[in-house]
């Protein structure tokens, strides 16, 4: 629970969910639910119950036509994959911001550029991939389209409309993902003992 294991699929396929910039952690998961721990398989659910219930629905918050991530009648969320622009993750360190994701059934988030603090607590917990874009597609891609990220090529594939993105490559973290975080990476290295 938790951490993905073997997170680093060939093709990572699912419905996309759109963002705008700065997505804050009070957004990705408010701070009234930050008392729930996510060692307790019941609070981890209801971490994920309420992930994305911050943003506002205003211009540059939920996507067009005020589309809810979740469905209330489910734990999870039908989408994902988030697509962002700029910032996401900024505000606060809460380490509850990517657990909430994971928790709400997200695989991954592409998006410009994150704030670092969630970069590393997504990387390091090993709850997503955060895949960089250098391309602006939170403007190409809608809420509810089809997607496909193929992780050993970075790219991003657009089901609904055929259009296809390079994305950055994941570099140095890739190996740290593929263990499922890092610790789970340094017991795999000899960093740590098992």
């Amino acid at each position: 629970m938790g951490a993905i294991k073997a997170i680093m699929k060939a093709i990572i396929r699912g419905r996309a969910y759109v963002l705008g910039d700065n997505i804050d952690t009070d957004q990705i998961i408010p701070a009234q639910y930050l008392m729930l721990n996510p060692a307790i398989p019941e609070e981890y659910k209801q971490l994920g119950r309420h992930a994305l219930s911050g943003v506002p629905e205003a211009e540059g918050g939920l996507p067009k036509g005020h589309i809810p991530f979740r469905d209330p009648a489910a734990d999870g969320s039908p989408y994902n994959i988030i697509i962002a622009g700029r910032n996401f993750g900024c505000g606060s360190s809460r380490e509850h911001a990517p657990i909430a994701l994971n928790a709400a059934g997200v695989e991954a988030v592409v998006a410009e550029f994150y704030a670092r603090i969630f970069f590393r607590n997504a990387v390091n917990g090993g709850y997503l991939i955060p895949f960089e874009s250098e391309q602006r597609l939170c403007e190409e891609v809608r809420t509810g389209d089809e997607v496909e990220i193929h992780t050993a090529d970075s790219l991003l594939i657009n089901r609904t409309t055929g259009d296809r993105w390079k994305l950055k490559p994941l570099g140095e973290i890739a190996p740290i993902i593929e263990a499922g975080g890092l610790f789970a990476y340094a017991r795999q290295t000899g960093m740590l003992r098992s």
